[in-house]
């Protein structure tokens, strides 16, 4: 490909009042609007006491912020891009960037906590308006993580030398909902300081998420899934009063792995991978990763009686490539594995709670979606405005992810970074005729099809959304 005219033949202007960069948001914001993004942050999000009018309009101002997100914004000055063109034509109360600093700046632990409760209403009305967790009702997987966010600046508010040696990060945590179906969408976040242990806050993070799965349509089973800094009492407690099942890694402590070592030989089944090779001479899969159960483990067995739990630990071991087997004249004679064991109480059988625990990875997906994306920056100096910033941008995140369940089959697992690029990213000119508007798109849009699906059903009647 190359430009078709002479430099001199080629100019450019910036004067056309009629164009938008991100006809998407049209549709996109249309479908906030019938979830009730604005009516329950004008309920719920009072920021009292805050000055210079910080706290007025907080609707428009967070409706601003979640749309700029959506548009890809991963900065205050960046939300400036809802400011261009014929935008003004097509959306109320745009908010200018600085307005809209001074408001995340006056939030504190209180209006964060104001902001959790809309984020959890608003997904339960997302997944009630959209096939958004296509099977919830039978079974749903909640996954619990955390990350760290590197940022910079001696002065920003919790940001702490951690894990990584030399680096000052903030510490996210986050719990996810997804069903065997649907890409995962976000339950539950916290923001804390870059120092704070893996699972501080996590039995409170679980039991919210448990409960936002529930509003979110969730009425089977619900599984929690996390790794093993998330193995603690009070995060199994916490899925037994929520009445839910757990799936967690629990590393290797001097108990487990005398329960591990204790298992017999025979007791250890194959797992066929889906790239597993077969050998020509015998026809069987080559995997050197191998599966077995203990029915009745007892966690916790050190602390007072309430507290221990008796479930099932599974464990999946693998050739240790680091350490070479010994091997004599008879062939292999100590091979050597490495264990990764799980506690559980899933009901399902061992290699299918097995495959299941392992899919908790795709909470992985989620974490460098956020990267890409509106976390690229923590923005502010203040550390409860970037709590509310993690906030709104979990519900770009669920918003997107609900626009591509209306767009498509493929849309509905698509990257929030290829939703943009594909529903969002269009540009269009903006026509007026007896009081109603035409937005003219590109024609030949690849992803056209989609994009005019998605449009209809949010501005169709109330009964097709």
């Amino acid at each position: 490909m190359k430009v078709s005219h002479t430099p001199a033949a080629v100019s450019a202007a910036f004067d056309d009042r009629n164009l938008i960069a991100y006809a998407g948001l049209v549709p996109v914001m249309r479908l906030a609007e019938r979830c009730g993004l604005s009516r329950l942050t004008a309920q719920k999000v009072k920021l009292t006491g805050a000055g210079n009018g910080a706290g007025a309009a907080a609707d428009a101002k967070v409706t601003s912020i979640v749309g700029g997100m959506a548009a890809g914004a991963d900065s205050i000055d960046d939300l400036h891009l809802l400011r261009h063109g014929a935008m003004p034509a097509v959306f109320d109360g745009i908010r200018a960037p600085s307005t809209l600093g001074t408001f995340l700046r006056a939030f504190t632990h209180g209006h964060a906590l104001q902001l959790h409760a809309v984020h959890r209403r608003f997904l339960g009305a997302l997944a009630a308006h959209t096939p958004l967790l296509p099977g919830a009702g039978v079974t749903a997987f909640i996954d619990v993580d955390s990350t760290h966010k590197r940022v910079y600046g001696r002065t920003k508010q919790g940001a702490e030398y951690g894990r990584f040696k030399g680096i000052r990060t903030l510490h996210p945590l986050l719990a996810t909902i997804c069903t065997p179906h649907s890409r995962p969408v976000i339950a539950a976040v916290r923001m804390r300081r870059g120092k704070a242990a893996d699972a501080r806050g996590a039995p409170k993070l679980v039991s919210e998420a448990l409960a936002t799965a529930v509003e979110a349509g969730c009425t089977g089973m619900r599984i929690l899934r996390a790794d093993s800094q998330f193995y603690n009492a009070g995060v199994i407690a916490a899925c037994r009063r929520a009445g839910a099942r757990f799936s967690i890694t629990t590393g290797m402590n001097p108990s487990i792995k005398r329960a591990v070592l204790s298992i017999p030989n025979d007791a250890w089944q194959k797992i066929s991978y889906p790239n597993a090779v077969e050998d020509p001479d015998t026809g069987d899969l080559i995997s050197d990763a191998e599966v077995a159960e203990i029915p009745a483990y007892t966690a916790f067995a050190s602390r007072k009686k309430s507290e221990r739990v008796t479930a099932r630990l599974i464990v999946r071991r693998v050739r240790d490539l680091a350490k070479p087997a010994v091997v004599g004249e008879q062939g292999e004679l100590f091979p050597v594995w490495r264990y990764h064991p799980f506690f559980t109480d899933n009901p399902a059988g061992t290699l299918q709670a097995e495959r299941e625990h392992r899919h908790h990875a795709v909470v992985e997906q989620v974490i460098a979606d956020s990267k890409a994306g509106a976390l690229v920056h923590l923005p502010s100096g203040h550390f409860h405005a970037n709590s509310a910033w993690l906030t709104l941008w979990a519900m770009a995140y669920n918003l997107l992810r609900a626009v591509g369940a209306h767009a498509s089959a493929f849309h509905a697992k698509a990257t929030t970074a290829t939703l943009r690029a594909h529903l969002v990213h269009v540009p269009a000119r903006i026509a007026r005729s007896a009081r109603r508007i035409t937005l003219h798109l590109p024609h030949n849009w690849p992803w056209q099809q989609a994009w005019t699906h998605m449009f209809a059903i949010t501005h169709g009647p109330p009964g097709l959304i």
